[in-house]
């Protein structure tokens, strides 16, 4: 069974310097006001546009198979497929922060409106992994409610797209969760809509089960490797549910 989060948007609101962090500005750097401006002006405008809601739905391995397998276009090593195995409880999940953000940030880049287009589209980016991060939190009281969590249980969430799990897994996703009840869809090239939207799937099991090491074909094509900061956090025992 689904569930459905509303979520308030100033729970997930994005700070100034995650704004900057995310447009690749190094943190202490001094930054100038024709910089901070848009950063501030973005923030408001998505206090007053974003409409956060998400869902997520608890399911067995046998599931996951079917949806992880998708259309067979996977790379034949992954570290996914070694983990959920391993994992103790599995839920598929997808977020959003709504169309309305989406169609501000396109009109912004029409009318040539770039430094704050290109600051909103950032914070959205940034509150819609937040938005993971409150499934994440919901799932994990869910497993301490069923008794089913650990000091040594972890979370970590995977999307499609993303460590060697294809794109085109998205349908075999959405096919089981049926997310289009918050509002998200999917185009015939899989991309969600609206675009500030993220969808995986939540592991949660015994923290070394996450412990792979970034050597896999498919990692050289990725040139932030945001899995080593998470891991870190996890073998840390401070979990971090931001996926991008």
């Amino acid at each position: 069974m689904s569930v459905v989060i509303d979520i308030p948007a100033t729970q997930i609101a994005p700070t100034i310097e995650e704004i900057l962090t995310h447009q690749g500005l190094p943190p202490g750097v001094a930054v100038d006001e024709p910089t901070l401006t848009p950063a501030r002006q973005a923030i408001e405008l998505l206090r007053r546009l974003s409409r956060p809601i998400a869902l997520y739905a608890m399911i067995n391995h046998d599931e996951f198979a079917t949806v992880y397998s998708g259309e067979g276009r996977n790379e034949p090593d992954t570290p996914l497929e070694d983990i959920y195995r391993r994992a103790d409880a599995l839920a598929l999940f997808a977020v959003t922060i709504g169309h309305e953000v989406d169609r501000e940030i396109r009109c912004l880049f029409e009318t040539n409106e770039f430094p704050l287009g290109s600051m909103l589209d950032a914070a959205a980016s940034v509150s819609a992994e937040k938005a993971v991060d409150v499934v994440q939190g919901r799932f994990q009281k869910q497993l301490c409610d069923e008794q089913r969590w650990a000091p040594a249980t972890a979370i970590m969430p995977f999307s499609p797209g993303y460590c060697g799990w294809r794109v085109n897994g998205q349908r075999a996703l959405f096919e089981l969760l049926r997310p289009e009840e918050v509002g998200i869809g999917l185009n015939d090239s899989c991309l969600m809509q609206p675009l500030k939207s993220i969808s995986g799937v939540l592991v949660a099991g015994a923290k070394e089960i996450f412990g792979f090491d970034d050597d896999f074909l498919f990692c050289s094509e990725c040139a932030t490797r945001p899995c080593r900061e998470r891991i870190k956090a996890i073998l840390d025992n401070h979990p971090k549910a931001d996926t991008r």
